[in-house]
């Protein structure tokens, strides 16, 4: 892996880091919640249903947001699985929960680019619960989207990065 200043100025395209948070993800599932992530199919329409959204945003030598969308059904058997509890009692840790998924999936993506580990910051994760709204990102560079299945749900993780 190229040194993180060459990265970062790397044509404003990222490509190199789509495999970077892809691993991220799957580190974070295997170990917290002791699942495997598949690669999911292209979608055959919009994401529609994924209404929840989970996000932590990125400070210092990369800024930026990272997101994890899912549907509600989704959010909480990542609460249930994360927890040790039945689905039906991990609905009211489902933001807690899916947060500090969105958090440690952050956090392992930037600790895999050199320099990052110390130089970048992450906020607080905020989860928001429903399709009806937009999300503006002051990123100025194309995103990366991976699109993964947890028990065999689909999952839509994405880094948005301002450069």
């Amino acid at each position: 892996m190229r040194p993180t200043k060459e990265v970062l100025a790397s044509e404003h395209k990222h490509e190199e880091w789509h495999p970077i948070l892809e691993m991220a993800a799957r580190e974070v599932f295997q170990l917290m919640l002791a699942s495997e992530l598949k690669t999911a199919p292209p979608p055959e329409a919009p994401d529609q249903g994924l209404d929840v959204t989970s996000m932590v945003g990125l400070a210092g030598k990369l800024c930026g947001l990272l997101s994890i969308r899912c549907t509600g059904k989704t959010a909480a058997l990542i609460a249930s699985k994360m927890l040790g509890v039945d689905v039906e009692k991990a609905s009211a840790e489902l933001n807690d929960a899916l947060g500090e998924v969105a958090n440690m999936v952050a956090g392992n993506f930037k600790n895999k680019i050199s320099g990052l580990n110390d130089g970048c910051m992450l906020s607080v994760p905020t989860v928001v619960i429903g399709t009806d709204y937009i999300l503006h990102s002051m990123a100025d560079s194309p995103g990366i989207e991976i699109r993964l299945l947890f028990e065999d749900n689909p999952i839509l993780v994405s880094i948005q990065i301002n450069e």
